[in-house]
C-alpha cells in the first residue's frame, strides 16, 4: 500500500510539473522534478524493502522512515502558519505600505506582480493619505529595476507620484523589507524637517502651545497571499514590530507551487537568522 501511494505521489508531482511548464516556463520545475524523483525513489525503496526484508538491517527503513516523518511534520506546521498568514486583510489608514516586488519581464510585470499591484491601487485610492513604498531592484534578467515598473504601473492607473517612494537596490525579501525600512525613516525625518521650518515661520508666545511625541508610524506589508506570514516575521525582525499584513490573490494555478516553495523558504530563513 506504501509502495502504491508513494508511486502516486511521484506521479501527480511529474503531472503539476508538466503543467507549470506549459503555463509558466521551465523556471517551475526543477521544484517538481525534484519531488517526483524523491517519491519514486522512496517507492522503489519501499518496494525493494519489502521483496529483501532479511538482507537489509532494521535501522534502515527506521532512520528512512523517521526523516521522512520529521520532514512532514516540520512541512506542514510551516504551512499552516502560511495559511493563517494569508488571510492579511489590511487596515485603512496605514501611514506606509511596503510593496513587495516581484519579476519584470522584458514584456511587462509578471502576473504575480501586477495582483500586488492592483490590490495597492485599490488600497490607495481608499486611502489616499497612505504613502507606498516600491520595493524591488533589478535582476540581471530585467529590462528595469521592479520599483520603477512598479511606479510606472501605478502611476498610469492614476495614482499620484506624490504618494509612492522608490527603493530600488533589493535582491530578496529581506533586503525588501530592511531597505524600505531605511527609505521610511529617511522620509519621516525630512518630513518632521519640514514641519519644523514651518512652525519655525510663525513665532508663538512661549507657553502658548504644547509640544506632543509622534504617533507610532503604522506600516503594512502588501504581497502575495503565500507570502504574507514570512513578509511579517522578517519584518519584526528588521524592528517593523506591529506590520499589518495586506494580501493579494495568487494565482490559482501556480498557488500549489508557490505554497511549497514558500515553505522551503521560511525553513531557509529561519536556520538563517532572517526572521
Amino acid at each position: 500500500m506504501l509502495t502504491v501511494v508513494l508511486g502516486l505521489c511521484a506521479l501527480l508531482c511529474a503531472a503539476y510539473g508538466i503543467a507549470l511548464v506549459i503555463y509558466a516556463g521551465f523556471s517551475s520545475a526543477w521544484l517538481w522534478g525534484g519531488l517526483t524523483v524523491f517519491f519514486g525513489a522512496l517507492s522503489w525503496g519501499s518496494r525493494y524493502y519489502q521483496l529483501h526484508r532479511k538482507k537489509i538491517p532494521l535501522w534502515v527503513p527506521v532512520s528512512v522512515s523517521t526523516f521522512c516523518l520529521a520532514c512532514l511534520a516540520i512541512f506542514a506546521a510551516i504551512e499552516v502558519m502560511i495559511f493563517l498568514g494569508a488571510a492579511g486583510a489590511g487596515e485603512p489608514g496605514l501611514d506606509y505600505v511596503i510593496v513587495l516586488g516581484a519579476q519584470v519581464r522584458p514584456d511587462g510585470i509578471s502576473n504575480s506582480l501586477k495582483r500586488r499591484l492592483d490590490k495597492a491601487i485599490e488600497y490607495a485610492q481608499d486611502n489616499p493619505e497612505t504613502i507606498f513604498v516600491l520595493s524591488g531592484g533589478k535582476g540581471p534578467d530585467e529590462p528595469v529595476s521592479e520599483a520603477e515598473a512598479m511606479r510606472d504601473y501605478m502611476v498610469y492607473n492614476g495614482i499620484s507620484q506624490d504618494k509612492i517612494l522608490l527603493e530600488a537596490n533589493s535582491t530578496s525579501t529581506v533586503e525588501n523589507i530592511a531597505y524600505s525600512r531605511l527609505v521610511i525613516e529617511s522620509d519621516r525625518t525630512e518630513r518632521k524637517r519640514i514641519r519644523q521650518e514651518a512652525q519655525d515661520v510663525v513665532s508663538f508666545p512661549a507657553g502658548s502651545y504644547v509640544t506632543v511625541p509622534d504617533k507610532p508610524t503604522r506600516i503594512g506589508i502588501l504581497t502575495n497571499d503565500f507570502h504574507i506570514f514570512r513578509a511579517k516575521k522578517i519584518a519584526q525582525r528588521w524592528g517593523i514590530k506591529d506590520a499589518v499584513g495586506i494580501s493579494a490573490p495568487s494565482d490559482p494555478i501556480l498557488f500549489i507551487h508557490s505554497c511549497v516553495r514558500e515553505a522551503l523558504a521560511v525553513f531557509k530563513d529561519r536556520m538563517m537568522g532572517n526572521m
